[in-house]
């Protein structure tokens, strides 16, 4: 018996609807279906993994031209492209978001439900999902390398001063590789020996210029395209808080009057309230900013952006010294370590005093230090520091 003749585009473009639809059958296997609306697709009929025949979707015609179509379907028959029905492909779609990091890591979290309480697994998650997930959420755990665990926990550490959540954020997600490797789902853990590539957390680990150079420091952040964040980095380095204490920080703990920067307990990391004496420098540099920023602001540094943050992330005043040609040489958290090491260096017998500015508190240093700790101290000190800054860097001039 002769074959039949092979329709050409011209007779499946001619094609027209009928009251049910449809197929035309073309090279072996493959069809193309006629709706009843007159819309037109293409289908390849094949046997699946468990012996019954179904039906493969091509695309739709023309979109799909007779010859693609005669193309798919002679690869598909030969092995060259893989057929799946699409309860196949919704089962390996689901498989793969399952090898997803993102859902491995909060699979584990879920199991410290009940033994953490609401409160930790809230901050915890809300950690994870500010700097594990953005990075590696989407990625299949199976792909990412030990070499690229550590060059990003490195850069959050020496870009971003980030050295104690660090350490909880490298142990939830080796935990969620562990996770992993019970399951049977991967046969190593990437992260096993990622503390052997870090540095190790010292004061020495700040990013930070030597004194001789912060005049050029200074003058960059002064001269820096963002007047805002130009007077949040000088901040930080004129009352050396932590970073995160300055971005989360509210005009109403501010008392211009009897010059005190008052934080609040629940906003402290060691839960202590702390008083910081405002140098006339300080001053200056935060009346500037209210009058820039205007009153209608709760926080200082306000989220710009069109997130639910309340203010700035992290990342702005690390972003601003990376532009300005500091990254590996200086980090927000540095500030810090600057002031710190001049200071015990010029004030050798005021060691509590230094730790109460710094908010610390060491080991073998008696009580928690209260808002009102070496106060009257801390004042003289703090305007030593910021005439010191003044005299090696310059007064500070707004327009």
């Amino acid at each position: 018996m002769a074959k039949s003749k092979l329709l050409t585009d011209t007779q499946y473009a001619a094609l027209k609807a009928k009251e049910s639809e449809y197929r035309v059958s073309d090279i072996s296997g493959l069809y193309l279906k006629v709706g009843v609306t007159g819309k037109k697709s293409w289908q390849l009929r094949f046997k699946s993994t468990v012996g019954k025949w179904t039906w493969l979707g091509l695309g739709s015609y023309p979109a799909i031209s007779v010859k693609e179509a005669r193309s798919l379907a002679i690869k598909y028959q030969n092995g060259e492209l893989i057929l799946k029905t699409k309860n196949e492909k919704l089962l390996e779609a689901k498989q793969q978001e399952n090898l997803l990091f993102g859902n491995l890591l909060i699979k584990w979290m879920n199991t410290k439900k009940g033994v953490w309480t609401d409160k930790t697994y809230k901050k915890e998650y809300q950690s994870i999902e500010k700097h594990i997930l953005p990075v590696f959420g989407h990625r299949l755990f199976k792909e990412i390398s030990a070499s690229e665990w550590k060059e990003f926990f490195r850069e959050k550490q020496l870009n971003e001063g980030i050295f104690n959540r660090l350490e909880k954020l490298i142990s939830y997600c080796r935990n969620a590789y562990d996770y992993a490797i019970d399951d049977n789902l991967i046969s190593y853990n990437p992260l096993a020996r990622v503390r052997k590539g870090l540095v190790n957390h010292t004061s020495g680990s700040m990013k930070h210029v030597v004194m001789d150079e912060l005049p050029d420091l200074v003058n960059a952040i002064r001269n820096y395209r963002s007047e805002t964040t130009s007077i949040g980095l000088e901040l930080l380095l004129v009352l050396f808080p932590r970073p995160g204490e300055l971005r989360a920080a509210r005009w109403d703990q501010f008392n211009f009057e009897t010059r005190v920067w008052l934080r609040p307990a629940d906003l402290m990391k060691r839960r202590v309230a702390h008083a910081i004496p405002l140098p006339k420098q300080a001053i200056k540099l935060l009346l500037r900013l209210k009058e820039i920023s205007g009153d209608g602001n709760e926080y200082l540094f306000p989220s710009r952006s069109n997130s639910n943050e309340k203010f700035i992330s992290d990342v702005t005043f690390t972003s601003a010294l990376k532009r300005m040609g500091y990254t590996g040489k200086q980090n927000p958290h540095g500030f810090r370590h600057i002031a710190s090491t001049f200071l015990n260096d010029i004030f050798s017998d005021k060691e509590q005093v230094i730790e109460s500015a710094l908010s610390h508190q060491k080991a073998g240093v008696k009580g928690a230090y209260d808002k009102g700790a070496h106060l009257r101290e801390r004042v003289d000190v703090m305007q030593f520091w910021a005439d010191h800054l003044d005299s090696i860097c310059g007064v500070r001039m707004f327009d």
